[in-house]
């Protein structure tokens, strides 16, 4: 059982119905209090606590059954688990400075751990980007050396070309995709790459040029908003003196 270390206290992780819970013994534990202590309080002020909500008591046979045995004395006929919103009800009272350090880890720590994040779309086609560069690169070196050694016939070398030049247009199309194409960018597309700022307003000047315009720029995937507005070349172009095509690279035409 994977396990989470609050204040040298290695608590195994449980999950029940899809989250994180801890029993009373934990609760004692890590707070270094005596044992029975959380157990008290808890029915001392159970009538406060909701069932399903701040808590869960479960049977014997969940036990058995959930891979609770472990957390659990042997023969337990009826245990509860905490949920965060009923941990952080039976601590209240608790304002010892050992306490207000072990609530905000556990819920930190415990409670609410930092998920692994995966590829997002943008991050795949980023990568998608990068391997295609690396072939294209490869294909100019190759066909390069080729020419220069006259080893190669006139017809491998249109058909080598043709494949060059159709990898390149992938890439400006992925780029596209991306936001940061010669045909239009976002505002965090083009403040990487040249450094400028446009502040938080930045987007309405291009906004009123495309509406004065009859154009609407299409959304791409965005890293920090999941979809952002990508803004035509022209619009940058008048609005802010930018050229796609110098900051992003020549397009590549069909």
């Amino acid at each position: 059982m994977n396990t989470v270390t609050i204040r040298g206290h290695h608590l195994p992780i449980i999950e029940h119905q899809g989250q994180r819970v801890v029993t009373l013994a934990m609760v004692d534990e890590v707070h270094e209090r005596p044992e029975g202590t959380a157990r008290r309080n808890f029915s001392e002020h159970r009538p406060r606590f909701i069932e399903a909500e701040d808590f869960f008591e479960v049977t014997a046979h969940e036990i058995r059954t959930q891979s609770l045995a472990e957390v659990f004395p042997p023969r337990t006929p009826k245990g509860i688990l905490l949920t965060e919103s009923g941990y952080l009800m039976l601590v209240k009272s608790l304002s010892d400075d050992l306490a207000w350090d072990v609530q905000r880890q556990l819920v930190r720590s415990y409670f609410r751990p930092t998920a692994p994040v995966a590829l997002s779309r943008l991050e795949l086609l980023e990568m998608a980007m990068a391997s295609e560069r690396e072939r294209i690169q490869a294909i100019a070196e190759r066909d390069q050396a080729i020419a220069d050694r006259a080893l190669i016939g006139s017809r491998r070398e249109a058909t080598a070309m043709a494949s060059a030049s159709a990898a390149k247009r992938e890439a400006a199309r992925l780029a596209q995709e991306l936001g940061r194409g010669v045909q239009h960018a976002t505002i965090l597309a083009v403040e990487k790459a040249s450094g400028r700022r446009f502040g938080t307003q930045g987007f309405r000047p291009l906004k009123q040029w495309c509406k004065a315009h009859d154009v609407t720029p299409p959304k791409v995937p965005c890293p920090r908003y999941g979809k952002a507005v990508s803004w035509p070349a022209d619009a940058w172009q008048e609005v802010y003196g930018i050229d796609l095509g110098e900051l992003f690279g020549e397009e590549v035409t069909a």
